[in-house]
């Protein structure tokens, strides 16, 4: 047996392509399905079967559009609602695919109907056993339980706290761990570590879930960690129930200048990949700044922050627009229009609508901060509420970045000196307040740096 991990950093989840040389079956793939027959071709072998540990929160399956390309069986919970014709299993039932025996294990918490799979191969690797456990059992703690509904969300903590033990007993405890979430997706919770691979037996021996000897404490101490999530993941259950097609990955023709003008005057969203700092200091008005390639949750947040199913535009260097398209389609977001540039060298910003007019803000760090911040200005820390309560600027005012869209017309009318942690969720923040025609200045430094610049930070 060979397990093939297919990385998707840009969400924190993981797919896999599990083989036994000739035949393979295929968990948890991710919408772009280029990459999962990428990986089948380079291992020769040929997908006949396609599993989903449980309808996707964060992201949109591309497990019925690699199922029907293969022919493949899309093994799917019996008891899941979905409008496609699917293969249903249940817990206990135990499915051959090649040489591989894959059991099927129900582990509700996650969602109520989520599944995980024990696969051995009894002939080779002296009966080497894999857990592939979704968003169950995670390295160093387990899947939220507050996605399916509020008033479910304790009985689905309950349910991990059993589910997870029930796992660890359906397995030998060398079984290689391999979680779908929990390598930076909001669909983790508790306190997950960074490891890159782990067992069913150092789990066992590590994970909070599974050394906590009291349900009820386990269960009191996940619900208190339950955090804000982006507000996309609304959309993606029901798409995930519903079946969608695939995805267009394609960078479409450039947005003609005086259409993305009129887009622009329309207050349509057109979403600037360039680096914060670029954008800070030209960038066409009524645009707003996502900055492409710097490993900080584009996708995520550009989900979380615009509104749903809005007209989208991407403005940007060619591969940072190809990039930006296959990402955002992992989450349902199709076919955005794009005002392109030819390469990496950037983006003639007058250009592309010469007809619109450009606009700019000052950007510095915590020490311009501390020299010209004068009395009446607001200092606006847009991180999550955990962040802000662990160590925040003396005086600041907190918004996340996902509420502010909604929130500006709270803030004082004043100069608005705006941070996070490293300066990217500020320099979205700043982009909409500038939109609304606010006075902002970004600080595009990194908070841990405040107090040493002799910014005073509480507690």
């Amino acid at each position: 047996m060979d397990v093939v991990v297919i990385e998707t950093p840009q969400l924190g989840d993981r797919s896999y392509l599990v083989h036994d040389g000739t035949v393979a079956l295929v968990i948890d793939p991710q919408r772009d399905i280029d990459r999962v027959e990428a990986a089948a071709v380079e291992a020769g072998v040929q997908i006949t079967h396609v599993a989903e540990t449980h309808l996707h929160n964060d992201y949109v399956t591309g497990g019925l559009i690699l199922a029907e390309k293969h022919g493949a069986a899309y093994l799917v919970n019996a008891d899941d609602h979905v409008s496609f014709t699917r293969v249903p299993v249940t817990d206990g039932q135990v499915l051959r695919i090649g040489r591989l025996s894959v059991s099927v294990v129900a582990t509700p918490g996650h969602t109520h109907t989520h599944l995980s799979y024990v696969v051995r191969d009894d002939t080779h690797d002296g009966g080497r056993e894999a857990v592939f456990s979704g968003g169950s059992l995670l390295y160093g703690s387990v899947g939220r339980t507050d996605l399916v509904s509020p008033d479910d969300t304790a009985k689905l903590a309950h349910d991990q706290y059993s589910s997870v033990r029930r796992l660890v007993d359906s397995a030998d405890p060398d079984a290689a761990l391999y979680p779908t979430h929990g390598f930076g997706s909001f669909c983790s919770i508790g306190p997950a570590s960074h490891q890159e691979s782990s067992t069913i037996g150092e789990q066992a021996k590590s994970n909070h879930a599974l050394t906590d000897p009291n349900e009820d404490h386990f269960v009191s101490e996940l619900l208190e960690n339950i955090t804000a999530y982006p507000a996309y993941y609304a959309h993606m259950s029901p798409l995930n129930a519903a079946g969608v097609g695939p995805a267009i990955l394609e960078v479409p023709d450039s947005v003609d200048p005086v259409d993305l003008s009129r887009r622009l005057r329309a207050g349509e969203w057109v979403v600037d990949l360039r680096h914060r700092v670029a954008f800070a200091d030209s960038h066409l008005h009524g645009s707003v700044s996502f900055e492409y390639g710097t490993g900080d949750n584009f996708t995520s947040y550009l989900g979380w922050v615009i509104p749903w199913n809005q007209p989208l535009t991407l403005l940007g260097p060619v591969e940072d627009v190809e990039k930006a398209i296959r990402d955002l389609a992992r989450i349902g977001i199709d076919s955005p229009d794009a005002a392109v540039g030819p390469d990496s060298t950037g983006l003639d910003i007058g250009a592309v609508a010469p007809a619109s007019p450009q606009a700019s803000y000052p950007h510095g760090d915590w020490t311009e901060l501390l020299k010209s911040r004068e009395p009446e200005d607001v200092v606006l820390d847009v991180r999550r509420p955990e962040e802000f309560k662990v160590s925040h600027v003396a005086g600041a005012l907190n918004i996340p970045v996902y509420e502010l869209l909604g929130r500006i017309t709270e803030l004082p009318d004043a100069r608005i000196w705006v941070h996070c942690a490293t300066g990217y969720r500020a320099s979205v923040a700043a982009s909409l307040l500038d939109r609304a025609g606010r006075e902002v200045v970004l600080i595009n430094a990194r908070f841990r740096d405040a107090a040493g610049a002799g910014i005073e930070t509480v507690p």
